[in-house]
């Protein structure tokens, strides 16, 4: 996708120009994925504002030599260096053209303090300049790319939940390791590269902690089983939660389960194009406040998924911004009985401008396994 990655860039180049930066010296890693398509473990860029599409020619990006044939095969649209450490190698050759590189911006949000240090003795008389957040800004909106990759991601944890259920793996007798380790190689089957984050399969009273790890604790007839999972597919994330009951829900389980599904039904209908992130979360909060058990949803209620599985926007009271068309994010809210037992149900949905898409598609019925 070169020409994908070109756009990218030059949409860094118009933040530069708004910033008086002729440069960015960009070190993390996923920044650099976004730019470039590069996937190794090593590498750093330099953006140079002055340049075009198709004329990048002041425009470098550097690896060491684990990665010279995957980097002209994945990178073939940049010049390449082969050196290491390679972001003190670009450093050194923008103090080598101090004169084209007056002002360069830097990621301050990753590089450590001594980090700068190091890159500013060898950037000699170019100026560093704290820039931080400008990829990330470019990646709170997705393109069609990132979204056929999200979707892929989704499509996988489905169809491995619904594997899951359909051959009976939620039974009592199993433990929730079990459980977690036969989503995750179902997710496997269905495509994906591996698990989001690390797979929560929480049983009875264990429900009642919202990330739960999964233990050897046996799940019983009667209860809730809450799994909150996520495949990866060319680097991107799914993020999905389902709750559902071993054999028949009590009325006590019935009602949380309901309440919990009209939450997160306010919340997908408040994700708006220009609505503030906070109204988002107050919308579906306010469900659970009225209904009384506001002290037991105890996390915002969603958060940004793409590159990594939580980035920007945080959908929360301190989350800051507002919704824009192509966001992806999820909408996840939740009640926790402590010592009893929990629901969360979890979406991830892309922003369009009239009505989200959903791109996890399992159903939000209560399921009696």
């Amino acid at each position: 996708m070169p020409e994908t990655h070109a756009h990218r860039r030059h949409a860094l180049r118009d933040q530069l120009r708004e910033r008086d930066l002729d440069a960015m010296l960009v070190t993390d890693l996923l920044n650099i994925r976004y730019l470039t398509g590069f996937t190794g473990s090593n590498a750093a860029l330099v953006v140079h504002a002055a340049d075009e599409p198709g004329t990048e020619s002041r425009t470098v990006f550097c690896t060491d030599g684990r990665y010279l044939i995957q980097a002209g095969a994945q990178v073939p649209d940049l010049e390449r260096v082969i050196e290491r450490p390679s972001d003190l190698a670009l450093a050194e050759r923008i103090g080598a053209d101090a004169a084209g590189h007056r002002r360069v911006g830097f990621e301050s949000q990753h590089v450590t303090v001594d980090g700068r240090d190091v890159l500013a003795a060898a950037a000699g008389e170019a100026e560093l300049v704290r820039a931080p957040g400008l990829v990330e800004q470019l990646r709170l909106i997705k393109d069609e790319t990132e979204i056929d990759a999200l979707r892929m991601a989704c499509a996988a944890a489905d169809r491995a939940l619904a594997d899951l259920i359909a051959h009976g793996g939620l039974r009592p007798g199993r433990t929730e390791l079990e459980v977690a380790r036969e989503l995750e190689t179902r997710m496997l089957d269905h495509g994906a590269a591996g698990p989001s984050f690390e797979t929560i399969v929480a049983a009875g009273a264990n429900s009642a902690v919202p990330h739960h790890r999964p233990t050897d604790a046996v799940l019983a007839a009667g209860d809730f089983v809450k799994m909150d999972f996520g495949a990866l597919v060319d680097g991107y994330h799914s993020d999905m939660t389902r709750t559902v009951v071993l054999g028949k829900a009590a009325d006590w389980q019935r009602e949380i389960y309901e309440l919990v599904r009209a939450s997160q039904a306010a919340g997908r209908a408040a994700l708006a194009v220009d609505t503030d992130v906070k109204a988002v979360d107050t919308a579906a909060r306010k469900v659970i406040e009225d209904a009384g058990y506001g002290e037991q949803f105890l996390h915002g209620l969603g958060h940004g998924v793409g590159l990594e599985i939580h980035e920007a926007p945080a959908l929360s009271q301190r989350g800051d911004g507002r919704i824009g068309a192509g966001m992806a994010v999820t909408v996840e809210p939740g009640v926790y009985l402590a010592g009893q037992g929990g629901v969360r149900i979890e979406d991830t949905l892309v922003v369009r401008p009239s009505t989200p898409e959903l791109l996890t598609l399992t159903t939000k019925e209560l399921v009696e396994v």
